[in-house]
């Protein structure tokens, strides 16, 4: 039986995947090194951990399910005990994209992470509409590198993110760096930063007199027929004549010209990685 050491256990990513684990035909050795996240992983889970990696080297695959900033320190710290052949996952491109794992060619490293549930699915299922982050009951996406290893571990790999962010509905191999370009710089540099500028520019009508509810039914409503429109979801839709001529006026007000290349350029990407890896380095 394939055995996996689930590092972070107790933690709210950790704990996610531990109770999507508990039927997987895997062997689980549940990790966790603060007394509140073992705790919290009986609690919500039933399910019991330990505080320390003496068993890491009998482990097949090494699940790291911790921040950014600390995957790079964790895997220098165990990657000794690490047997040959295992295989470390992360779930996020930006410790691997900014170098931060450790040199060691004998050993698999491979990133999984979750596209989360789209926002047009058609169910009629409330659990599954109000499954906002996945893993529970709304099918999602999940993208997929192998960095290094033998092809074989793909299939390995891929099966445990099916099983860990499931129900899964596509799962798409990428290389490490689009999946950096996907996360941060699309979902977060771009979709973060303009759904929150969204939310201001609700605030803002608000401040102007418009009722709260009318500004945030005006606009999630309109959001969902242009997002409809703007991805082919619903071909057969087309912008007003008005539509067409606001946007044209608004676009150079708000975005500099070049903004595309200064979010997705190699450097930028880079840069942003790193930063991840390295909050104690940005300026706030």
């Amino acid at each position: 039986m394939t055995r996996i050491a689930l590092m972070g256990a107790g933690g709210k990513m950790g704990v996610r995947l531990s109770k999507n684990l508990i039927d997987s035909p895997y062997d689980v050795e549940h990790i966790e090194i603060s007394e509140a996240g073992r705790e919290r992983l009986a609690q919500k889970a039933g399910l019991q951990s330990v505080a320390g990696t003496d068993n890491i080297g009998e482990a097949d695959v090494v699940l790291l399910a911790v921040p950014d900033r600390m995957i790079g320190k964790i895997a220098h710290s165990i990657i000794d005990d690490v047997k040959p052949g295992a295989a470390l996952v992360v779930l996020d491109a930006a410790a691997p994209y900014a170098g931060e794992m450790p040199k060691r060619d004998d050993v698999t490293y491979f990133c999984s992470h979750p596209c989360h549930p789209p926002i047009f699915d058609f169910t009629p299922d409330e659990a599954v509409q109000r499954d906002f982050f996945g893993g529970i009951d709304a099918p999602q996406g999940i993208v997929c590198a192998l960095i290094q290893g033998p092809e074989e571990h793909y299939a390995l790999c891929e099966d445990i993110a099916k099983r860990i962010y499931g129900p899964v509905s596509r799962s798409h191999r990428c290389t490490l760096e689009q999946i950096a370009i996907l996360e941060p710089a699309l979902s977060e540099s771009v979709g973060a930063t303009m759904c929150m500028a969204l939310r201001e520019a609700a605030d803002k009508a608000e401040a102007m007199g418009v009722p709260k509810d009318a500004a945030h039914d005006f606009l999630l409503g309109h959001m969902k027929i242009l997002l409809a429109i703007a991805f082919d979801i619903f071909p057969e839709g087309k912008l007003s004549d008005g539509a067409i001529h606001a946007v044209n006026q608004a676009k150079p007000r708000i975005f500099k010209e070049d903004w595309l290349d200064n979010i997705f350029s190699t450097e930028a990407v880079r840069q942003s990685v790193i930063d991840i890896c390295h909050p104690e380095g940005i300026d706030t």
